[in-house]
């Protein structure tokens, strides 16, 4: 297998020529870090590159010789957002303030080490997992666009073909927002699912950790990889390890026939971009015609999800960040998000308790939901890549905050700490990704993927390699 065939086949089928000597992890890992050096300077994916990404890489190809192949990550380049800890790295969470933070690698990272797989290095994000743009860094498909946030770095990383995957964090849609940017795979598994320990913490519990890739099949399976018991992560599932990957060729094959699928009509589908929408219905009609059963139905109370994850992730977020501010370190910090980090101060206990109350509700709400179909899907964005310094878009005769707009739809899954995945499903006039959300029941990933599997087959990515 030659490299630049490597850098578009499926994981499994590089680590499968790695352990029959047929690719080099040494020279495979030394095309990523030549790509990330001709490249980088202008995408600003990476806040930090390995220095001993070629000796880890050396490491493997021994073993890999001597038959101890470590599992089946062995010998795949990845790429780590800036917020897990990562011995031999820096760690800075996107900052420049003097903070340092303490603590060991964590579970993910120790599960990628265990399965073979190389680190290239720590990919750029919003400031503390904050924010929807991760400045400087810029989008593949067009350079004066933001890549989304906060795993912007990530997201890059993947379709500009710097690394193999990529891991990023979600607390509001921060995994699925550039995955849609950027036109990857994102996949947020449910609370609890993949541990976080060792991960610099934004809102304890919102957040979540997971994949970004270049198809399906690679989201599988570092999804089975990651997964698992976490002892050190207090709101770790004590749940198995996932099975998906073995799944996503059967289901491709098998296609929707069966699948109940959901689209809630109300707060999905309102003020979105006439391409967004066209594409989405497109891609919901195809599951429809591949055997599908499609379920519409609205859930009035979404209506009310922004002020209730407002409420507790910008109290959770200044909880965590008082010492700081107390410090006056936050003086530092980005004025977007030294911002939201104050206002978190504002908002009362009977405002945070009011707001779990609503996910209560809330969750209660969708146990229905996901009693009557497997999944429900829908955009997962409203709009496409915006320019970076924009500030506000225009949609249905109306200005709102990119802000605003980028997480109306990804949010509702964080707060419920439900499984929600989005692959590309179409590209507008300016040849930007759109994004397709399809989301599940709690610890039901493998729903989620074989819906997943089922539409991708009728998409042609786009890389930017």
């Amino acid at each position: 297998m030659r490299i630049e065939e490597a850098m578009h086949r499926p994981i499994e089928e590089v680590a499968g020529a790695i352990r029959t000597g047929e690719l080099s992890p040494v020279e495979l890992t030394a095309a990523y870090l030549d790509r990330i050096a001709d490249k980088d300077g202008v995408l600003n994916a990476f806040v930090h590159v390995a220095a001993d990404a070629l000796d880890q890489a050396g490491t493997l190809a021994v073993a890999a010789k001597e038959g101890r192949i470590l599992g089946p990550l062995h010998g795949i380049p990845l790429a780590i957002k800036d917020n897990y800890l990562t011995a031999g790295m820096p760690t800075r969470a996107g900052t420049e303030a003097a903070i340092e933070f303490p603590g060991t690698e964590g579970a993910a990272v120790r599960k990628l080490r265990e399965a073979g797989a190389i680190l290239l290095g720590k990919t750029r994000m919003h400031e503390f997992a904050w924010g929807m743009e991760t400045p400087p860094a810029r989008n593949p498909f067009d350079t004066d666009r933001v890549p989304g946030g906060s795993s912007g770095g990530s997201g890059i990383a993947v379709t500009a073909g710097l690394a193999m995957a990529a891991l990023g964090s979600d607390t509001g849609g921060s995994i699925r927002i550039p995955a849609s940017l950027c036109g990857t795979v994102g996949i947020k598994p449910t609370f609890g699912r993949i541990g976080r320990s060792g991960i610099v913490p934004h809102s304890w519990s919102l957040d979540h950790a997971g994949p970004l890739t270049r198809s399906v099949a690679d989201a599988a399976l570092l999804v089975d990889v990651l997964s698992g018991h976490d002892p050190a992560d207090a709101g770790s599932a004590d749940e198995p390890p996932t099975a998906l990957h073995a799944a996503v060729r059967p289901a491709r094959e098998a296609g929707a026939a069966g699948l109940r699928v959901g689209v809630c009509r109300n707060h999905f589908f309102e003020a979105l971009d006439d391409e967004v929408g066209a594409a989405v219905e497109a891609t919901i009609s195809r599951l429809a015609s591949d055997g599908a059963e499609v379920v519409e139905f609205q859930v009035p109370e979404l209506a009310y999800g922004l002020g209730a994850i407002f409420a507790i992730e910008l109290a959770s977020s200044t909880a965590y960040h008082v010492h700081h501010l107390a410090a006056g370190r936050t003086s530092a910090y980005r004025d977007d998000v030294r911002l939201l980090v104050e206002m978190g101060r504002l908002v009362t206990a009977p405002d945070y308790l009011q707001a779990e109350r609503y996910r209560t509700m809330l969750a209660e709400r969708f146990l229905q939901v996901f009693a009557e179909v497997d999944v429900v899907v829908g955009p997962t964005m409203p709009i496409t890549a915006w320019r970076s310094g924009q500030r506000e878009v225009e949609l249905d005769g109306k200005r709102e905050s990119v802000l605003e707009t980028s997480w109306r739809f990804t949010y509702p899954w964080n707060l419920l700490g439900l499984p929600a995945i989005s692959l590309p499903c179409g590209y507008d006039r300016n040849g930007l990704p759109i994004g397709f959300q399809i989301a599940g029941a709690a610890f039901d990933e493998a729903s989620v993927i074989r819906a997943a599997a089922v539409v991708e087959r009728t998409v042609q990515p786009r890389w930017c390699f």
